[in-house]
């Protein structure tokens, strides 16, 4: 059985960390976050609970 030279170990390499880092920056420029929800995220009720003793 043959084996592979160093080149074709390197373009390998070279070709699926390529793969990776396109993916990895597709996932991030994809993600739009929602500003309407994190809006009424932020209008919490707080009522102020004054102990009468």
């Amino acid at each position: 059985m043959p084996q592979m030279a160093p080149i074709s170990w390197l373009f390998l390499f070279m070709f699926f960390s390529m793969i990776f880092i396109l993916f990895n920056m597709m996932n991030y420029f994809i993600y739009f976050p929602l500003t309407s929800s994190s809006k009424k995220l932020n209008k919490i009720n707080t009522t102020s609970m004054n102990w009468k003793w």
